[in-house]
């Protein structure tokens, strides 16, 4: 490909390909055409595109005023191929940030000219891709900027307030020239094949609708997505915010939403009870468990230390499609809630572009004979699997014991003494950081076990849990376990402002442009931080939880209970020299909420083990710590990083 950034000239070859190309669609039509260049070429004019806004009729009244509600979707298209006779593909993202808030590193928001056509579109999908032939349409999620509705975070209502713009692409629905009244409008110019789009909330919206079916969704690439909404708000119980979807509703919501979507805003709030019950709105909201009705190609992105949307989405998503035999393709980044066109430009925009040409223009390109897996190694270095989780992977039983001095103990395949214990009291002031940063102490916040320095690497790849044997001294009580990485790196500082990118002043350009839109970007890069330990994967429970991962129940002092917590999936290499650590502790600072009391938790270690996923399994690890010496016992706190900040209430962050 050539450079991104715009180039004021073309070269004489380049116009005659362009000619060769423009001519071929329209006499031989896109399956010849396409077989030409190989690729989609930007052969048509963005600055004289078709600018357009429709409403698709949704079928519902979620603001209950008597009409069906209509969503907003406005459209860039290229010009010339209507007037070939010829249909394209779409690109879609739907969004409830295009007026609240804005989408991309700097949270654009969608503009218009003075006759109310769409003039500029956040992020680069309409630069670079409709001179390629594509389709761009934007869509306002109901309830927000100018669609009507209510906003129903990620309901039934919001899902199909987007799968109606799809069907309605595909030819099965209705849409107007106006939000109330206009004309009847056909989008005779698509060819019904659609691909969703987009980042965090975008993502998540992307996920529900391919989880109803729906025809003529080829492709999604959720960006950073949920993949259930009981999963972003708790984790087995555990509260991991403050608030409910009813705030997060009135965020985005329009003005005119504001002012009829009151009991819709009631019925979030009375739905999603703040004991992390599950109930029916949490069902209504649960997109895994519908994952065998998938029909489009996944393309997956998630940063891996995304404490917004946690990587536990990513995983269970990617093992549910994968059971169904969903085709996909996932890249794994070291940053948090961040989009690849922040930390790795050029090679986003090449795959995405390939990604797309294959599914929705049809070309034999090879993209889905590529790697199946890129993940980020350390910051800006990458490599690749043939799939994920990484070949040879198998599930290995870890067990904790006690060391040489107490709070210190071994992690390893032996079990623990009959009897062997491990006693620690829930600091709600101290979190994951905090434990890392002590691991070879005895602290009285936390209990740890690590291997001795490995005398080779150790790779982790996929979803692992914990089971913990607890007795708590209260009726409620809080677990947290993390994986910590104890040795030097240099890692992406995932909990600064950036989640791990800095912003830079130097703009490149990315596909055609207007005086409205540029197609042009401020650069990033790498914001990274040395450090003496890595937490690389983290689960959360509520021990009320025990018997009932939907419904907690008091707990009896002094009575032991057993729990498995589900880690976020991961993907780390923990290299020869560094120590592999389990922690367990109590609440993990600003990342969940505390219970209403201070338990001090009794561990039973004879029944207390960790199931990870180690690429090479038992024999693997029997290598990787075979002659390794024991962890110490005591010494000075590590250097690293500083107590994570709660991440952001958003989920989506631009």
């Amino acid at each position: 490909m050539t450079s991104p950034a715009r180039i004021p000239r073309i070269s004489f070859t380049a116009l005659v390909s362009a000619a060769v190309a423009a001519l071929l669609c329209a006499l031989l039509g896109p399956s010849a055409a396409q077989a030409a260049p190989g690729e989609s070429r930007p052969v048509y004019s963005y600055d004289h595109a078709i600018r357009e806004s429709v409403w698709v009729d949704t079928g519902l009244d979620g603001d209950a005023d008597g009409r069906t509600d209509r969503v907003a979707a406005d459209i860039v298209r290229p010009a010339e191929p209507a007037r070939q006779g010829r249909r394209i593909p779409v690109i879609m993202d739907a969004s409830p940030y295009y007026s609240c808030c804005g989408r991309g590193n700097e949270s654009q928001k969608k503009t218009y000219d003075d006759r109310g056509r769409p003039a500029g579109f956040p992020l680069f999908y309409d630069n670079y891709f409709v001179p390629r032939g594509y389709a761009t349409v934007l869509v306002d999620l109901a309830g927000t900027n100018r669609s009507d509705g209510c906003v129903d975070v990620g309901g039934p209502s919001d899902v199909r307030s987007a799968r109606a713009v799809v069907d309605w692409l595909a030819g099965r629905g209705r849409a107007y020239t106006a939000r109330t009244g206009g004309r009847p409008v056909r989008a005779g110019w698509s060819n019904g094949r659609t691909g969703m789009i987009g980042k965090s909330w975008d993502a998540t919206i992307a996920n529900g609708v391919a989880a109803t079916g729906v025809g003529g969704l080829k492709t999604i690439v959720p960006i950073s997505g949920i993949s259930s909404w009981y999963d972003y708000y708790f984790s087995q119980g555990a509260p991991l915010y403050d608030s409910g979807p009813d705030s997060l509703a009135s965020l985005v919501e329009s003005p005119e939403a504001g002012t009829h979507c009151a009991a819709v805003q009631r019925a979030l709030a009375a739905g999603a009870p703040r004991s992390g019950d599950w109930t029916p709105l949490w069902t209504a909201r649960d997109y895994v468990r519908a994952a065998g009705k998938v029909r489009a190609s996944v393309f997956l992105v998630h940063g891996m230390q995304d404490l917004n949307v946690r990587t536990r989405h990513a995983g269970q998503w990617w093992d549910a499609l994968a059971r169904h035999g969903v085709e996909r393709k996932i890249w794994l980044s070291r940053t948090g809630h961040v989009d690849p066109f922040d930390y790795r430009r050029g090679a986003w925009v090449t795959t995405l572009h390939h990604w797309f040409d294959h599914y929705l223009m049809g070309y034999d390109n090879g993209i889905e004979r590529t790697p199946g897996a890129d993940v980020e190694r350390s910051p800006g270095h990458w490599s690749t699997d043939a799939r994920w989780p990484a070949p040879g992977t198998a599930t290995t039983v870890l067990r904790p014991r006690g060391g040489s001095a107490p709070g210190v103990g071994l992690l390893g395949t032996a079990r623990a003494p009959r009897g062997a214990t491990e006693t620690f009291t829930d600091d709600p002031r101290h979190g994951e950081a905090d434990w890392a940063a002590r691991a070879g102490q005895s602290t009285p916040d936390k209990a740890g076990f690590s291997t001795g320095a490995l005398s080779g690497p150790l790779r982790l790849s996929g979803s692992g849990t914990v089971t913990v044997t607890a007795t708590p001294s209260t009726s409620t009580a809080h677990l947290s376990a993390v994986l910590v990485d104890l040795g030097p790196a240099t890692i992406r500082n995932y909990t600064a402002d950036g989640e791990g990118i800095t912003t830079l002043d130097k703009r490149t350009c990315w596909g055609e442009g207007t005086p409205a839109d540029t197609g042009c970007f401020k650069e990033t890069a790498a914001d990274t931080k040395r450090v003496a330990y890595t937490v690389f994967s983290r689960g959360w429970a509520d021990l009320g939880t025990y018997a009932d991962a939907r419904k907690g129940r008091p707990l009896t002092p002094g009575k032991p209970y057993t729990i498995t917590l589900h880690l976020a999936a991961s993907d780390h290499v923990v290299p020869a020299g560094h120590r592999l650590a389990l922690l367990v502790g109590g609440t993990d600072a600003g990342l969940i909420d505390p219970p209403a009391s201070r338990p001090a938790l009794t561990l039973d270690l004879s029944r207390t083990s960790a199931a990870l996923p180690l690429t090479g399994g038992a024999p693997a690890f029997a290598r990787a710590t075979a002659g390794a010496p024991r962890p110490p016992s005591g010494g000075a706190p590590l250097d690293g990083l500083a107590p994570p900040h709660a991440p952001s209430r958003l989920p989506a962050g631009g």
